[in-house]
């Protein structure tokens, strides 16, 4: 099934993991995927790694194991920066002899120790490629408060609408923790021309150095509420995932109030963080 057809008729659920680093690691992920998927799940992304074939190889078995163990559909990230036509077909054509229709294009964090390519040099480059010789239903990657490395808002909106243009189909935030810079973004979508689904991704604060080093990543603000529960609670696992689960909870619940087209919940492989979020959720969505 593509994506795309899910918002014809209702709002999505959806989860993001990654596949473990060793190989052998893939059999003791099967706790986590029961988990998401006792959720009911629209889809399960599955991230994926520059740098060699043994990357491609986890993400590929790990959507296998989604889509014919667990009856879910995967989507199945694709990074392009560091790879050539030749070795993106290859890609293409496995996704596609197992059954795979669902991508989401990503030109991938940029790496010193990793050489880049010069076929692609952003995502709206691998739709562009792929779109016509593969039939995948692409999905695309947005920033509610901008790419680190745009300019400014405005170019930054030229480039989403070049990814829609190419053939994006339905968009998935990067992380954020003001909602108001999500609605002020989707409208912002909307002016632009943009009228594919946008669908917010949230994480939630279970770990203050690791969420600390994501919003340095990706550029996200700190709302005065969520600071002070950082700065309280940093010190006390337990409490922080508490408090850190509430306040995801009342992310999404404000977002799904204001007719969002659905939620992609950023789990990091964590069971409990999946079940605490599906029970609050579960009579809402």
């Amino acid at each position: 099934m593509k994506i795309s057809d899910i918002y014809s008729e209702k709002k999505s659920l959806s989860f993001e993991i990654f596949p473990p680093k060793k190989t052998e690691d893939l059999e003791n992920i099967d706790e986590t995927l029961a988990v998401l998927c006792e959720c009911d799940p629209d889809f399960i992304s599955v991230t994926f790694g520059a740098g060699g074939s043994s990357n491609c190889n986890r993400t590929i078995e790990l959507a296998k194991k989604i889509k014919n163990q667990y009856h879910v559909e995967p989507v199945v990230h694709l990074t392009c920066l560091h790879y050539d036509k030749k070795e993106i077909d290859e890609f293409a054509r496995v996704l596609t002899e197992e059954g795979i229709q669902n991508v989401l294009a990503l030109r991938g964090d940029r790496n010193p120790d990793i050489p880049e390519k010069e076929d692609f040099k952003h995502a709206s480059d691998l739709i562009r490629y792929l779109k016509p010789k593969e039939d995948f239903c692409f999905l695309g990657a947005c920033y509610p408060e901008c790419h680190p490395e745009s300019e400014n808002k405005i170019r930054e909106m030229r480039h989403l609408r070049e990814k829609v243009d190419a053939g994006a189909e339905v968009l998935l935030s990067q992380l954020f923790f003001d909602n108001e810079q999500f609605f002020k973004f989707v409208e912002d979508c909307r002016i632009a021309g943009i009228q594919v689904p946008i669908i917010p991704g949230i994480m939630p604060v279970i770990n203050a150095r690791q969420i600390k080093r994501m919003v340095t990543m990706c550029g996200a603000s700190f709302p005065e509420r969520f600071q002070r529960i950082i700065h309280k609670y940093e010190d006390n696992k337990k409490a922080l995932f508490d408090a850190g689960m509430s306040y995801a909870l009342s992310q999404i619940i404000d977002l799904l109030v204001g007719d969002i087209d659905g939620i992609h919940l950023y789990t990091m492989n964590n069971p409990l963080v999946a079940r605490r979020i599906c029970d609050g959720i579960r009579n809402i969505i």
